[in-house]
């Protein structure tokens, strides 16, 4: 498949994961610049070796920090402006992270189950599982919530050190060994 992004057409993505493999379908139409970051995040192969780093039971499982240091300095300032949700965070949407309006980057996460609760804060789907949910309910949620509210990594740390910290403190976290465009 062509690497090149096209506001009007849907695109697969395989998450080549250590615990199965998730395959995403992204709706450009739902989420314009959410989808065409998204695009840019899984052309320069940057969710490769990425961890998820906050599985919360019930709730979600985020991911989208990259494992080296100094790429997660490079894109931590990559924000793009919000979209309006089109979507409801139903289970197995995947959705963007952010600490308020204007702030996402390249944190997303899978929901587990109906989160409509968060459409009104803002947080717009921009892709939905089409294969492999099962795997998505099956990633480790052993750590929990990040610290300083739970036993899980910080997310400052990870910033700072990366899958050093990672494997070092947290080493049963599932991750993503590749991400890639799925030829339709």
């Amino acid at each position: 498949m062509s690497n090149t992004y096209d506001e009007n057409t849907p695109f697969v993505v395989r998450f080549d994961c250590s615990c199965g493999v998730i395959d995403v379908e992204c709706h450009p139409e739902w989420a314009p610049k959410g989808a065409k970051q998204f695009h840019d995040i899984i052309s320069a192969e940057l969710l490769d070796e990425c961890r998820f780093f906050r599985v919360i039971e019930g709730f979600m499982a985020q991911f989208g920090i990259p494992g080296d240091p100094d790429v997660a300095a490079e894109w931590r300032d990559k924000m793009i402006e919000d979209d309006p949700p089109a979507q409801s965070n139903q289970e197995g949407y995947l959705t963007y992270a952010c600490a308020g309006p204007g702030t996402r980057t390249t944190q997303m996460f899978f929901n587990f189950k109906d989160n409509s609760f968060l459409d009104g804060q803002g947080f717009a789907p921009f892709a939905k599982v089409i294969a492999g949910l099962e795997t998505v309910h099956a990633l480790y949620k052993g750590y929990g919530e990040g610290a300083p509210q739970g036993n899980g990594p910080g997310q400052h740390l990870i910033q700072q050190q990366g899958n050093a910290y990672l494997t070092e403190h947290f080493p049963e976290l599932d991750y993503i060994r590749t991400a890639r465009f799925v030829a339709e």
